[in-house]
């Protein structure tokens, strides 16, 4: 095997073990984030997301369970200006885009309800964040290698993040899903037993009425007079 050969193919498994790694740990850590919490009545909770600069930053709630299954929405910049408000929903989906660098308050309040508590889940997708930057560095590092089997590595990148960007859109919409079924069955139960409650109100009644109108019936012809024979 010639000298130029040996290097071109020493090229190509370099170039290809470099993409494997890259497939493997380039996408890091999910920087989506959801999370299910029980909010008290009478009570406001507030979470913050930390977000970088030039992003986009989209937050999914829902209300799964609770009397009226609505609550207060709020989203407030680092800089503390209020982005985000919504009065008695039940669900909603926003973006804030572009976003500044900082910590977001995402906050849902429940002061207006006295007694009921209510479950809410919610879902904060961050896009366009800080380590992307890098990452395309690094493979526009590897876009023009030297003579690699004419194989197109921004091709490759493209495709896989294509793929990547669809399971995670994938799994956040079956993450919305497991919340609207979780929502309807607390829904269905709580529909469940009013019938079930209501049903049995009204056969103790039914009941009652039919006692009471033999009884009366009865008493009618009840005759106590002694005869004399």
């Amino acid at each position: 095997m010639g000298t130029d050969q040996w290097k071109t193919s020493c090229g190509y498994i370099a170039a290809v073990l470099v993409l494997c790694l890259d497939v493997i740990t380039g996408f890091g850590p999910s920087q989506d984030s959801e999370f299910t919490f029980l909010l008290p009545a009478a009570r406001r909770e507030c979470f913050y997301q930390t977000a970088g600069k030039n992003g986009s930053m989209e937050v999914e709630y829902q209300v799964i369970a609770g009397a009226g299954m609505d609550v207060d929405f709020t989203v407030t910049s680092p800089h503390g200006f209020i982005l985000i408000s919504e009065f008695r929903k039940s669900d909603g989906i926003h973006t804030v885009e572009p976003t500044e660098e900082g910590d977001y308050q995402i906050c849902f309040d429940n002061t207006f309800s006295r007694f009921s508590e209510k479950m809410v889940f919610f879902e904060v997708i961050l896009e366009g964040q800080g380590g992307d930057a890098s990452e395309e560095d690094d493979w526009a590092g590897m876009a023009e290698p030297e003579n690699l089997l004419e194989y197109k590595l921004e091709d490759i990148r493209e495709s896989i993040d294509s793929v990547h960007r669809r399971l995670e859109r994938s799994r956040q919409m079956q993450t919305m899903l497991r919340a609207f079924e979780a929502r309807d069955r607390n829904l269905l139960e709580d529909n469940l037993w009013r019938v079930s409650f209501w049903s049995c109100v009204n056969m103790l009644v039914m009941l009652s009425v039919a006692f009471t109108q033999v009884y009366t019936v009865r008493r009618l012809f009840d005759d106590k007079r002694r005869v004399r024979t």
